[in-house]
């Protein structure tokens, strides 16, 4: 098939080794040379006067830093508090909930590994279950996906846990609908938005979960180690300090409990998060929805090579409502490690390749600097590794 493209944004806006063949955007992000730039000016801010810095103008930084961000997802400042990454932010909600035995916290057989251990063990120190409920692939509509799990929504189920963009499939799961359920059962829901800002939109207000945590250093493209936790107001009550430090019984407190608890956990390094306003202003200055829908086109064009070479059906429809900037596709039986191996070593290609139910996978992501050449070593060097 024809397919002409151009990339949004160079590669070398970014910090990115010039020989990688790097589709591997969503597992830790890639940050691009001004916002970079500016977490290093803002490290240089925190050692040029520290006790200025973080004894006096903590809590003001803090706050703008929040108020940039709460604008950008649509909702309050004072929902948001900065983690250092999405499993942190999960962990203090999971931590924080009054499980009592035989209590179930329903889930899919799509969540993110590093949080299905969180849930294991959470479960077996208060014996409440951890439910998953099978999301068969190639997935159809919404309607069906919601239908499939609320299925699962027994008397005993006390929260519902599921990613909004999974990690493993890269599916874009209808979490609204979800979460609009649940508020009206009085069942907490628990969203893991790791994947999803800067990815797809997002407005947290209309999505109505209880509580959301994403990373920033992925799809927004801040530092390293940035991350929300967004809790609803009325929900602020429930959560604990996962690290209790000076803001638990302050001497100073300020409006919300929630901030003063779960901002200050001791010296640590904030540039991460002061940067974030200047990602925010770097996806506005290049139009982000637009360069959105550029990467989209080439994800589509990705897949379809891929599942041709393969001759193995996709995961869902070829849609915006199920897959973004980032897809997951099945390839043949192979050894998946040796794969994924070789890609890097022979061919200089960094992509994931995962075993599901014992079937392998390869998972693509598409950034702003990704080109259609990127593409096409990504197939051809699958083509040869088959043979």
């Amino acid at each position: 098939m024809q397919f002409t493209y151009h990339a949004p944004l160079a590669k070398e806006l970014f910090l990115l080794d010039p020989n990688i063949v790097f589709l591997n955007h969503g597992s830790f992000g890639a940050t691009p040379l001004p916002v970079f730039e500016k977490y290093q000016w803002w490290q240089r801010e925190l050692e040029h006067q520290p006790v200025e810095f973080l004894g006096r103008r903590f809590n003001e930084l803090m706050r703008e830093a929040r108020v940039a961000l709460a604008q950008y997802i649509h909702t309050d400042a004072d929902n948001l508090v900065y983690v250092s990454n999405a499993t942190m932010g999960l962990n203090i909600v999971a931590r924080s909930l009054r499980l009592e035995p035989g209590d179930e916290i329903l889930t899919t057989d799509h969540e993110y590994g590093a949080l299905d251990r969180t849930w294991h063990f959470i479960c077996r120190k208060t014996h409440a279950v951890y439910k998953h409920q099978t999301i068969p692939v190639p997935v159809t509509t919404a309607d069906d996906f919601v239908e499939r799990f609320w299925s699962a929504v027994t008397p005993r189920t006390r929260g519902v846990f599921l990613s909004h963009i999974t990690s493993p499939t890269a599916l874009i799961f209808p979490v609204q609908e979800i979460c609009r359920r649940a508020r009206q059962a009085g069942i907490i829901s628990i969203i893991d938005g790791a994947h999803s800002i800067g990815q797809i939109p997002l407005n947290l207000e209309e999505l109505g979960a209880d509580f959301y945590s994403s990373n920033l250093h992925k799809w927004l493209c801040c530092p390293k180690g940035s991350a929300f936790l967004y809790a609803r107001r009325e929900m602020q009550p429930l959560v604990e300090p996962l690290v209790v430090s000076w803001g638990y019984e302050s001497d100073y407190p300020s409006s919300s409990r929630f901030i003063d608890e779960q901002e200050w956990t001791g010296t640590r390094d904030i540039a991460a998060f002061l940067t974030t306003p200047e990602a925010i202003k770097f996806y506005e200055a290049h139009c982000w929805g637009t360069v959105r829908t550029q990467c989209h086109s080439l994800a589509q064009y990705a897949r379809e090579r891929i599942t041709a070479l393969t001759h193995l059906p996709p995961l869902s429809p070829d849609s915006t409502d199920w897959y973004m900037q980032m897809f997951t596709v099945p390839l043949p039986l192979c050894d998946a490690k040796q794969l994924k191996s070789r890609l890097y070593d022979e061919f200089h290609i960094e992509v994931p390749i995962i075993t599901r139910q014992n079937q392998p996978f390869i998972r693509a992501s598409i950034q702003a600097y990704n080109t259609l050449d990127d593409v096409e070593q990504l197939v051809n060097a699958l083509n040869k590794l088959s043979k």
